[in-house]
């Protein structure tokens, strides 16, 4: 069986997200996370988000940064996978049979794009994961109190997903992800309640303020 870790960063680490000003105590931040939790730093990657349903395949040779995409697979040892989130879902999935890991951005627009089914979806065709196997672990988001959408959002999600998922215009963005795992097969599924934005808890939130700042989900199979 693989030895595979995943946690969820806080306020508490620091920024996690690199802009032009911020570099060197961003760079600081995730060294001091690695050594917090026993991995190399340069073997961690992280993706350039863009709400999609892009979702790559990686291995030590790939690029520190990926790009363009919003979830990465690899079934490499000592490959630390990285999201960055301020209110998006944080989704980090693993198979300990397999040795097969993923962590994925699940904001709205890659929700409705059925983001966390397609990364199963390409776990299990890509190297014969079993959904009996797969575990998902959703960390602190912005949960459906405080995730109020426009009345054209809302009505898109009554006509493509159903009504059981709004709360008037206010949006349950876990249950949606979860429904993606269940229809694949895939019941092992943890989900943190943590609102980002009105819990009080330390994390970043977009809603909240934090236009840059991010914290991450890491997941890495040792």
């Amino acid at each position: 069986m693989n030895e595979i870790k995943s946690f969820f960063t806080s306020k508490i680490n620091g920024n996690l997200s690199f802009s032009k000003d911020n570099h060197n105590e961003v760079l600081l931040n995730r060294i001091k996370l690695s050594k917090k939790y026993k991995y190399n730093n340069n073997n961690l990657r992280h993706m350039q988000q863009i709400h999609s349903s892009n979702i790559q395949v990686i291995n030590h040779k790939s690029d520190i940064l990926i790009k363009n995409c919003d979830g990465l697979i690899t079934h490499e040892k000592n490959l630390a996978l990285m999201v960055l989130v301020a209110d998006c879902i944080p989704i980090l999935i693993e198979d300990k049979v397999k040795g097969v890991i993923s962590a994925v951005h699940a904001g709205r627009n890659s929700t409705f794009l059925n983001i966390s089914k397609l990364s199963i979806q390409k776990m299990i065709k890509q190297f014969d994961c079993k959904p009996k196997d797969i575990f998902v672990r959703m960390g602190p988001s912005i949960q459906q109190c405080c995730y109020e959408i426009s009345e054209e959002l809302k009505n898109i999600v009554e006509k493509s997903f159903g009504k059981e998922f709004l709360n008037g215009r206010y949006l349950n963005l876990q249950e949606l992800n979860k429904q993606q795992c269940i229809e694949v097969g895939v019941e092992n599924i943890e989900i943190s309640y943590i609102c980002t934005k009105c819990s009080n808890e330390e994390y970043y939130s977009y809603r909240a303020g934090d236009k840059v700042k991010r914290f991450a989900g890491i997941i890495i199979n040792k």
